[in-house]
């Protein structure tokens, strides 16, 4: 209340503020890159909507990837404020009859937020989906600290697998890709969403690898190969691998996943890491078993992290990104 006794208008970015950091956070990653969210913005509150037009229908039939991409999103945009010098309250699920109203973020200034929170913010335009072999992860103790103080508030589980771990993983990775060859469904889709140019969405062929750099890799999806190269032709893979599992399945869960997928993406970044999340292994039921063998907490593995160091000089072009036309609706309250 004001000292007239009219109560005080709430406090909210401006436009300029809100295009800002949804332009910065579309970085964020996703499932194909099918960039799956919404956004309404009513001069108040932001408004986080999945978008069922983008649904990989073949490969994610109950929505589960969507949802964990929007997560990545929420994420991204709540790290772009609070750099600006914004706290976002968030409210998950704020109509459960709702499904793709996903969250809602009212605002409060926050003149100082923490020094991590400033370094993921700046991390998010040099994130790249790192396909090809990488080395060995450096400050690896270190990292792996950080990252499960950021998963921890999600109420997840997080699981560093060790080097006994890598080749059943590979071979589930395989078993997935097996059972998929004649899936023409999933071929289809596939194809639709990867190896295009000139588009803004979907993994381009300059992001793909080719046979010979994806056999040097220990675990990874099988998208349409790019022309031959050998890039990284004398790197070894020893990439590390990381787990975010879910107490159980449900849409609250999946966006969490999301977010705390985001957090570790840019934590692993802004100290110069390389990374790929992985979610093939998790899409079919008998791969997933084998994955949650694997585990030492009890939970349902949803992305396994790939995490390593490319060659400072391998700069890899970022993917493309929907306008932000094509993302954002501002209301007027």
């Amino acid at each position: 209340m004001t000292s007239t006794g009219v109560p005080s208008a709430p406090a909210v970015p401006d436009h300029p503020a809100i295009l800002a950091a949804l332009r910065l956070a579309s970085r964020a990653p996703s499932v194909h890159n099918t960039q799956p969210w919404r956004w309404v913005f009513d001069g108040v509150r932001l408004n986080l909507y999945r978008d069922p037009d983008r649904q990989l229908t073949a490969a994610d039939p109950l929505s589960r990837q969507l949802v964990i991409s929007c997560g990545a999103m929420l994420h991204h945009v709540r790290t772009a404020l609070a750099a600006q010098g914004w706290h976002t309250d968030t409210v998950r699920l704020p109509e459960p009859t709702r499904p793709e109203y996903l969250a809602a973020l009212d605002f409060r200034p926050w003149p100082d937020p923490p020094e991590g929170i400033r370094a993921r913010a700046r991390a998010i335009e040099r994130r790249r989906t790192d396909r090809l072999p990488m080395g060995e992860p450096h400050d690896w103790p270190q990292l792996v600290h950080a990252a499960r103080m950021l998963v921890t508030p999600h109420e997840l589980e997080f699981d560093v697998l060790d080097d006994s771990a890598s080749p059943q993983l590979a071979a589930a990775s395989e078993q997935t890709k097996a059972l998929r060859r004649y899936d023409m469904s999933y071929q289809t889709e596939l194809h639709w969403w990867a190896g295009h140019a000139d588009t803004p969405e979907g993994v381009p062929t300059s992001s793909l690898v080719s046979d010979e750099e994806f056999s040097r890799v220990s675990v990874g999806r099988t998208f349409p190969s790019a022309p031959h190269s050998m890039r990284r032709a004398e790197m070894e893979d020893k990439a590390r691998l990381l787990v975010l599992s879910s107490p159980g399945e449900s849409i609250p869960q999946w966006l969490h996943t999301g977010e705390a997928l985001s957090a570790v993406l840019l934590e692993c970044t802004a100290i110069g890491l390389s990374t790929c999340a992985l979610t093939h292994v998790t899409e079919l039921p008998a791969t997933r078993k084998i994955l949650a063998g694997m585990l030492t907490h009890p939970g349902v593995p949803q992305v396994v992290i790939r995490v390593g160091t490319a060659p400072e000089a391998d700069d890899q072009p970022p993917t493309p990104r929907r306008p932000l036309s094509d993302i954002l609706e501002i209301t007027r309250p």
